[in-house]
């Protein structure tokens, strides 16, 4: 292949695809010696635009409807894999789907998958179930364009930016695979091997957040080559660590409303599903802190999860002025962060004096800038523990490391959340020691706002030799 450019088709399957690898400068990169065709949601004209202009012409990724056989296979090796695998997440899944089944009809149905799946959950089943469902999807592939689209692109390598919540993908990447075309794939989130389902499209290479990740696919999935799995960081942390994208506290005060003089607890919600009731735990959080007059008082601001869009503290919004909540710059189509938000995220952390979550990544970002954090342990007024239940998000295999060690303060009751506040916001030292060392034993030396080059070195090396 020497003296060719190689051809690599990128799959932007979701929003966070497009910020990752495009806002970061990787397709960039990659585009100065490569040749790139994109196959892409589009989540509205002015991101089409864009990435025409960078790129050419964008070929819109949609796929069409499965037949009921695969969509009834999948399932079950989906379920059987959870039940496999049965990780703390799988379990509270499991309960979940369970909770939801409601009625005669929906709760037998409930228990026949259930019954089948099990039958599965071994590592022989999920091999057995694996290659049937291979099978039949090809046996019953849709009239697809992507054969024909492969077939005259021709393409050295298919990447997909994001292999989770892409269903949308999983045709071109059949397409691909059946074409004897190399394929790749960015594992997005830490949580993702233990916490999601299935990969359904096996990958001949993958690029991932950290040796820990790398491990956990390798057992998972032990049909993967050690040699072909690639430890790069993720580049949505590279914002965090490039000067062009810091505010100066004057600046991100005007920009959010914020008074400069007092310090800013910075509160990030989470999935309105998963954490019913929230709004309650926020509106106790800016009533002790209202009471703090000998720190300024301090002020919360708050970060909605930008998936959210159930309108849950819309009323909190009129009734607690005294409460920030900053828009946050996201396209709703596809759930699509715009350029703004790198700014805004990457500011929001280095400017907070502590940050507040339940069980999230952003706990992570905080202890990136030694932010001292609190973890939310306990459920709000009127939601008691059962199937939603805070305290058990703390037990997910990715995120106990975390509690374990000692980079963030878990608070079980409301009781005790106003003293955590008191004692963390007037020693925010506490903690340093541990923060450095989560973050250091997690991602080395990557967090150095070059995620974006390695990814793209990694899969022009590939592209190159595959």
């Amino acid at each position: 292949m020497e003296g060719k450019i190689p051809h690599i088709v990128v799959l932007l399957p979701r929003g966070e695809a497009i910020r990752n690898f495009v806002y970061t400068g990787c397709l960039d990169d990659l585009a100065q010696n490569a040749k790139l065709t994109l196959l892409s949601v589009v989540p509205n004209e002015e991101i089409k635009n864009e990435l025409e202009k960078r790129y050419g012409k964008i070929y819109p990724l949609a796929a069409l409807p499965e037949k009921w056989p695969v969509r009834i296979l999948r399932e079950i090796f989906d379920m059987a894999h959870g039940r496999w695998l049965w990780s703390q997440a799988a379990k509270e899944r499991w309960l979940i789907r369970d909770a939801e089944a409601v009625g005669f009809s929906k709760g037998l149905k409930r228990h026949l998958k259930k019954f089948i799946a099990q039958l599965f959950a071994n590592a022989g089943g999920i091999k057995f179930i694996s290659t049937l469902e291979r099978a039949v999807s090809k046996k019953l592939y849709p009239r697809s364009p992507y054969p024909k689209l492969f077939g005259e692109l021709k393409p050295d390598l298919v990447f997909n930016a994001s292999h989770v919540h892409s269903d949308i993908a999983i045709q071109a990447l059949e397409a691909a695979r059946w074409q004897g075309i190399p394929t790749a794939a960015f594992i997005f989130s830490w949580d993702n091997l233990t916490s999601q389902g299935r990969i359904v499209v096996p990958y001949d290479y993958y690029l991932v957040w950290n040796e820990s990740l790398r491990e956990q696919l390798l057992k998972i999935y032990p049909s993967a080559d050690p040699k072909m799995v690639f430890v790069t960081g993720t580049p949505q942390f590279d914002f965090h660590f490039r000067p062009e994208f810091f505010w100066s506290r004057e600046e991100f005060c005007v920009r959010t409303g914020a008074d400069p003089a007092r310090p800013v607890v910075l509160y990030t919600t989470g999935m309105a599903n998963h954490m019913p009731g929230e709004p309650q735990i926020v509106e106790g959080i800016a009533d002790m802190l209202k009471h703090m007059l000998e720190l300024g008082p301090p002020q919360l601001m708050v970060r909605v999860y930008p998936k959210d869009r159930t309108g849950r503290f819309e009323l909190l919004k009129k009734s607690r002025p005294d409460i920030l909540f900053p828009e946050i710059p996201w396209e709703p189509n596809w759930l699509t962060p715009k350029w703004e938000d790198c700014f805004l995220l990457t500011n929001m952390l280095r400017h907070a004096s502590l940050g507040i979550n339940i069980a999230s990544t952003v706990s992570l970002e905080l202890c990136m800038f030694d932010k001292p954090v609190i973890n939310v342990a306990y459920n709000p007024p009127g939601e008691p523990p059962g199937v939603w239940n805070y305290a058990k998000y703390y037990d997910f295999e990715h995120y106990r490391p975390v509690v374990e060690s000692g980079a963030v303060g878990l608070v079980r009751s409301e009781d005790k959340m106003a003293h955590a506040l008191q004692t963390i916001l007037t020693n925010s030292k506490q903690g340093h020691e541990a923060r450095l060392k989560l973050i250091k034993g997690m991602f080395g030396d990557t967090l150095d706002g070059r995620v974006y080059k390695r990814a793209s070195e990694i899969l022009l090396r590939i592209a190159e030799t595959a």
